[in-house]
């Protein structure tokens, strides 16, 4: 998955037992709850995960349960576990563990909090009411972006797209209160049912500060009217992968003459942001913007930014205003029950002091023995990764010289930084929680700022150690494997290599793959919008993608709901790629070049039972259309059946038959990397 995409565990557990050939000199982790009675060839998924599947319970405070991003609930009961032994030590003041401790104290202090009602916010609704005019309403942004009070302006600092040594400014399409633009337009009963809770739930933030029902609804309306007609301005998911369409560097001074109302020039001076140019990643959003700051009426603006000054903050509120958030969170993900105030918490922490909270977790969970194993690993799997583009036929040998260039310049990160981020100016009291955010939020900002103009530094991480995840980041050709992610079911230092190389193996596999899907292949080596291709290889690669997006559109999810091919494309090349690569590198070990059967299956076997538990998850009904329309990886039964359907390894080793489901003629395989 790329940057901002998360792979994430569930929960489970695998037992150890002995092997079943009784070869007591080592023990080797069972697969329990494989489905005999299923065949594997019409549902693999299926067939190792229905026994759990059909049993398990999603607990009522989450929106599933097992692997991939719901393993991220049990991380939280053990950095909740961390942050309860530290918050009640005596530590040295600015140390890692005072600011830890007492960020985490203050908001298990609820009951100051609910004293304090919506009080710490009142400043800043103060502050909306004196705006005069557009000027002093964009100052007003400008100051609240760098507070974490985002609304209508989204600025950050990253790497150029074509110079991908340097950092610059950047502007993004923002400005709305649902998940995506197309929740604004969809006429379907289940997002209708969604507009209304968000109505609702801005009502209830309005009245919630003293303001009566029926004004409190005509304010939600006005404010769903503005963020309408701003999403009419956003590109969709799908056009956001076009790489290139998405850089548009353009001078200040052009960008000036272009929108007048917003004056980027006083924006940028706000922003404490020295730069004459800005990338704008989705130039119509602010088109649309300079003009709407003219024909919405300031006083609707002011109504705007209060009702998005009351969502950002609702969560760090009062009692009344956390379950507000949550009566919206219900609707639009089938969580049944809010979360514990110390997983609340841990996550919090995670989020404004992760790398602070990581060193704790690091010490205390991750053992070196681990990291080492796992370079080995990702080794292995680069390895494997090279003989295939070799053995390319499609490719000529111009481009398969580059694509090796790439892939032998990927730098790969496993664990943890090997610099942690500076907390020292972050001031965090154990009374004062809402403060502590924005000295956090404020802190975040200004590290963010000082990369302006400077060269990127490629030690830099982009996730926490603690969370269950992995990443490909194009601009730096890099891969990274958290802390988070090297445990079971995906990592275990203890089991046999057939567990790890059909488990992070296929992570790793996956995320290399990222670096040539359909947007990675645009970047060079150095991390820059470079083209590497002879135009003949170009084009055989994009007919190979649309294979992808083809094939998983007719993939059912839920009723006739389908997966989105074209914004999923990048996860699922990454996923049939990732599966074949791990596969060939676990064939490079001893256990892989052996027949020898391990509790009743084959290496070959064990390989893809691993593939498959990896992704062993169960939804609510809710929380799966909403990652349908707005999740770039397919759901996880289809990270299982998918791959393996393209795989020949799969059938071999399952003896898949042409009246199995999982099917394909061997020239409908796809085969990219």
């Amino acid at each position: 998955m790329k940057k901002t995409s998360l792979l994430l565990l569930g929960l489970l557990s695998l037992a150890s037992c002995k092997n079943e050939e009784k070869t007591p000199e080592k023990k080797f982790t069972e697969i329990t709850g494989i489905s005999q009675d299923l065949k594997p060839g019409d549902n693999f998924f299926r067939y190792v995960n229905a026994k759990w599947y059909d049993t398990i319970t999603i607990p009522e405070t989450q929106a599933g349960a097992g692997a991939y991003m719901f393993m991220n609930y049990p991380q939280r009961l053990r950095l909740q576990g961390i942050l309860d032994s530290v918050s009640q030590s005596e530590n040295v003041e600015g140390s890692i563990a005072q600011k830890v401790g007492d960020f985490y104290a203050s908001g298990m202090d609820t009951a100051t909090i609910n004293k304090r009602g919506f009080e710490p916010v009142q400043p800043i609704l103060n502050e909306i009411d004196a705006i005069s005019d557009i000027s002093s309403m964009m100052h007003f942004v400008t100051n609240a972006t760098m507070a974490g009070n985002g609304s209508i302006l989204s600025f950050y600092v990253g790497p150029d797209d074509k110079n991908s040594q340097m950092n610059i400014a950047h502007a993004s399409q923002t400005g709305i209160g649902l998940p995506d633009r197309d929740y604004y337009f969809s006429e379907d009963s289940g997002t209708k049912e969604i507009q209304e809770a968000y109505k609702k739930y801005l009502s209830t933030l309005f009245q919630l500060t003293g303001i009566s029902d029926a004004e409190a609804s005509n304010k939600a309306g006005v404010v769903y009217d503005i963020e309408k007609q701003i999403a009419e301005s956003h590109r969709t998911r799908i056009e956001r992968r076009d790489v290139k369409a998405n850089y548009n560097k353009m001078a200040v001074s052009e960008l000036d003459k272009k929108h007048p109302n917003i004056g980027w020039p006083a924006v940028l001076e706000d922003l404490n942001a020295q730069t004459d140019s800005i990338d704008v990643g989705q130039p119509e959003y602010y088109d649309t913007l300079n003009s709407l700051l003219k024909t919405v009426p300031l006083e609707d603006w002011k109504v705007y930014l209060k009702a998005h000054t009351l969502e950002n903050y609702a969560d760090n509120l009062s009692k009344p205003f956390v379950d507000a958030s949550f009566d919206f969170t219900k609707v639009i993900s089938g969580q049944a029950v809010q979360k514990t105030r110390g997983e609340i918490m841990a996550s919090a922490v995670d989020g404004y002091l992760g790398e602070a909270l990581g060193q704790l977790y690091v010490k205390k969970y991750f053992p070196e023995e681990a990291k080492e194993r796992m370079q080995e690993l990702v080794d292995n799997v680069q390895k494997a990764y090279a003989k295939r583009i070799e053995d390319l036929e499609w490719m000529s040998d111009s481009t398969k010289i580059k694509a090796k260039e790439k892939l032998a310049a990927i730098t790969k990160k496993i664990g943890y930084p090997d610099n942690w981020k500076d907390y020292s100016n972050v001031s965090i009291d154990k009374d004062t929680y809402f403060e502590n955010i924005v000295s956090a939020s404020s802190a975040a900002y200004q590290r963010n700022l000082e990369k302006l103009g400077e060269p990127v530094d490629k030690s830099e991480w982009f996730t926490t150690p603690s969370t269950v995840t992995a990443y490909n980041n194009p601009s730096a050709n890099e891969i990274v494997f958290p802390a988070g992610i090297l445990q079971p079911p995906y990592f275990d230092n203890d089991a046999d290599d057939a567990l790890n190389y059909g488990g992070i193996g296929m992570v790793i596999g996956h995320e290399l793959t990222h670096t040539f899907d359909d947007q990675g292949a645009q970047f060079d080596k150095e991390g820059n919008v470079k083209n590497w291709w002879t135009d003949s290889d170009y084009e055989k690669f994009k007919s190979r993608i649309q294979q992808v997006i083809d094939q998983y559109s007719t993939f059912t999810v839920l009723d006739s709901l389908h997966i989105k091919g074209a914004m999923t494309v990048g996860e699922n090349t990454a996923d049939i790629a990732g599966v074949a690569v791990a596969y060939d590198a676990f064939k490079m070990t001893e256990q892989g070049q052996d027949t020898t059967k391990i509790g009743g299956f084959t290496p070959d076997q064990r390989f893809f039972l691993s593939v498959a538990k990896i992704w062993r998850v169960k939804m609510k009904d809710e929380f799966l259309r909403l990652w349908i329309n707005n999740n770039p990886h397919s759901p996880p039964s289809w990270r299982v059946n998918g791959p393996l359907m393209n795989n020949p390894h799969f059938y071999e080793a399952f003896d898949v038959q042409p009246e199995d489901s999982l099917y394909l003629a061997e020239d409908e395989r796809i085969l990219i990397w």
